[in-house]
């Protein structure tokens, strides 16, 4: 029903700035949650960010708040993550996700990019 593809990942110093972005095809309807999750070695998947695709109303991870910024535009179909004053701990595959009223769990998301790494040096 969904294909979601991420783009924009890459290699930068901490301190810097990277833009994601997930371009989505297929039926999506108003009532969708876009989210944003991530995953580094060894760690478990967390919730980053999210956003109601009708009114905008966006959620954020505490260890992004502030940094990150989460919208999307609805003409394309397509979800960003702008991602600001980036550390070394925001390395990780970052994947988006589709949900119908889900928020923050992974759980409640039903279909799924491949990902995007993005890796932040000291």
């Amino acid at each position: 029903q969904v294909q979601l593809v991420e783009s924009g990942g890459g290699l930068v110093q901490a301190g810097g700035s990277l833009r994601l972005s997930c371009a989505a095809s297929g039926r999506t309807f108003s009532s969708y949650t876009l989210g944003w999750f991530r995953q580094a070695p060894g760690k478990e998947r967390e919730f980053v960010a999210a956003i109601r695709w009708s009114g905008g109303s966006t959620y954020y991870a505490d260890s992004v708040k502030g940094r990150f910024t989460i919208s999307r535009d609805n003409a394309k179909n397509t979800v960003y993550l702008q991602m600001n004053s980036l550390k070394p701990e925001d390395t990780a595959v970052y994947r988006c996700a589709t949900s119908r009223g889900g928020t923050v769990v992974a759980g409640t998301y039903n279909y799924w990019g491949q990902g995007t790494q993005v890796t932040v040096s000291s």
